[in-house]
This record gives C-alpha cells, structure tokens and sequence, in this order.
C-alpha cells in the first residue's frame, strides 16, 4: 500500500513521504508505524501530522487505528507543549511538570477540533489552545483566595490602567481616574482593588516592625500586632437586647434590679430596704431573672 501524503510542491514532503513508506501497517488503518513519536523531528512532524489528520477523519472512533492516529498526533506534537510552556519557565511557586501537563491538554483539545479543510497549520492552530489551557490553570491556581473570575480579570484590568496612567500623573491615579479610564463605576473598581488583595497571602510568621516601634519592635511577627477578642464586647449585645425587655419590666422589678446589680447590695439589705423578707426577695429575683431570660430566647 502507497502512503499518501498531502503534497504542497516541497521537496521535504516528498523525502518525508518516502522515508515512512516502508512502514506501512493496515492493522493502524494504512498509517506508518511509529515506535517512538516523541522523537520525530518537528520538520517531519508537520509533514506527518497532516497525513494522519487526513485518515483520522476517516477511520472510525474507537477503533484501534483511531486511537492509533490520535494517540501518534498527541506524542509527535509534544514538542509544541514544551515550546509554550518554555515562557513560564521562571514563574514562581509554579511546577513545569504541572504546565506541561495542563498544556498536553489543551494539546489534545486542539487534535480534537482540528479540521484540514481550513486550510490552516496545525502548528498556528494548536498554540492558542495550549497557552489558553495554560493560562487557565495560573489563573485558577495562581490567587491564594479563590474569587470570580470577573473580579480576576478586573485586577488585570486594573493593572493595566495604572501602569498607563501613573507615568501621565507622575503619581498612582485616584479610583475616579481609573473608573473613568476603564469605563466602570467607582464601586466597580473598589471591588475589584479589594479582590486583589486575594492575589496573595502573606505569613503570619513574617517579621514586623514599622516606624513607630523602633528597637522596641524588632523580634515581632505579623501574628503579635493582632489585638485579642475582647470579652466585654459579648456584655455590650446582651445589654442592648436586655434594654427593652427591662423597660417592660413593673417599677418594683426595676428597683430590685437595680439594687442588686446596680448597687449590689445583698439579698437581706434589700429586704430591709423594701420592708420584706430576705427570702421574698430571693423568689422576686428569680422570677424577674427567668423572665428576662426567656424574652433572650425568644429573640434568638
């Protein structure tokens, strides 16, 4: 069986064409067997690639000479992966295993969606797809805060338009010049300078020290500037619930609250003090209590 390559007048086709003609294989639908695809030089596999394209259009999904041309398509065009991903070499905090691997999927993507009759180099097609996937995982993986992805593309957004308006300025712009630069309304822009913060995260371990301390501050990490929860602050929301349920409250009731916890007076002083009994005023206090506490449940 003749192997068929799409010809464009190049010498380097035809030499290519001849090169795999021996090794043609009806089993893989027609196609050259290739042992190892990875290692096909990006000349031939151009060449190649446009003769398995051409068959993997006709043979039929899922049989053993589709997976054959798809999978041979995948590793030939590897280098093209490697390629892309070459420009995120020197990212930070980013694992060239992790990109290489992300851009084998768009890679796969784009083989999927290839079409001859557009008359297009895979080569040209291909990339798009692989950077786009790229740059799709910075983008998911990248913020230490997870926020939509509106607000993501704002920050970029943002980026740009100060970089553009500082150097016309001579200072950083105002949130109005950015609105009015980027076409957005000034919540907008908030929004989106407050989702930056999510870009990143800092240690609560990371040295501290600002100007006010002085000698005094050196040795402290972020973590010891944080004030503690103050307990009291939990007394102010009980006392402002209480508030009108006390106003509902008889005078009696009132005075002896105030008595007791105002001036904390004892139990037999206020006795003395209302002409009764110690243990009358014990039950008056209790039933005023349970009161107060059962309008606290209420409202929870």
């Amino acid at each position: 069986m003749t192997v068929r390559v799409q010809q464009s007048g190049s010498t380097n086709e035809t030499a290519t064409s001849e090169r795999w003609n021996g090794s043609v294989d009806d089993a893989i639908g027609g196609l050259p067997l290739i042992d190892d695809a990875t290692s096909v030089a990006p000349r031939d596999a151009r060449v190649l690639s446009k003769l398995f394209f051409d068959r993997l259009q006709e043979l039929e999904e899922g049989t053993h000479a589709f997976s054959y041309a798809r999978n041979t398509l995948i590793e030939m065009n590897l280098a093209l992966v490697h390629f892309a991903a070459g420009r995120y070499r020197n990212r930070p905090a980013t694992d060239h295993e992790e990109i290489i691997q992300v851009g084998t999927i768009g890679l796969i993507k784009a083989i999927d969606r290839f079409d001859l009759s557009r008359e297009t180099e895979f080569t040209t097609f291909a990339i798009p797809y692989i950077v786009g996937e790229m740059k799709r995982f910075f983008r998911d993986t990248s913020w230490a805060v997870h926020v939509p992805r509106r607000l993501q593309e704002l920050r970029v957004e943002l980026s740009k338009a100060k970089e553009e308006l500082s150097p016309v300025l001579d200072r950083d712009p105002t949130v109005p010049e950015l609105a009015e630069h980027l076409k957005l309304t000034e919540e907008e822009v908030v929004e989106g300078l407050v989702a930056a913060n999510g870009y990143t995260a800092g240690s609560l371990d990371t040295p501290y020290n600002d100007a006010d301390s002085g000698t005094e501050g050196e040795g402290r990490t972020l973590a010891d500037t944080f004030g503690a929860c103050d307990p009291a602050l939990e007394l102010v929301e009980d006392f402002h619930s209480l508030a009108p349920l006390i106003e509902k409250l008889p005078e009696r009731d009132r005075t002896l609250l105030r008595m007791r916890f105002g001036e904390e007076m004892t139990q037999a002083q206020i006795g003395e003090a209302m002409g009764c009994s110690q243990m009358h005023v014990s039950r008056l206090l209790s039933r005023t209590i349970s009161r107060l506490r059962a309008g606290l449940l209420a409202q929870e």
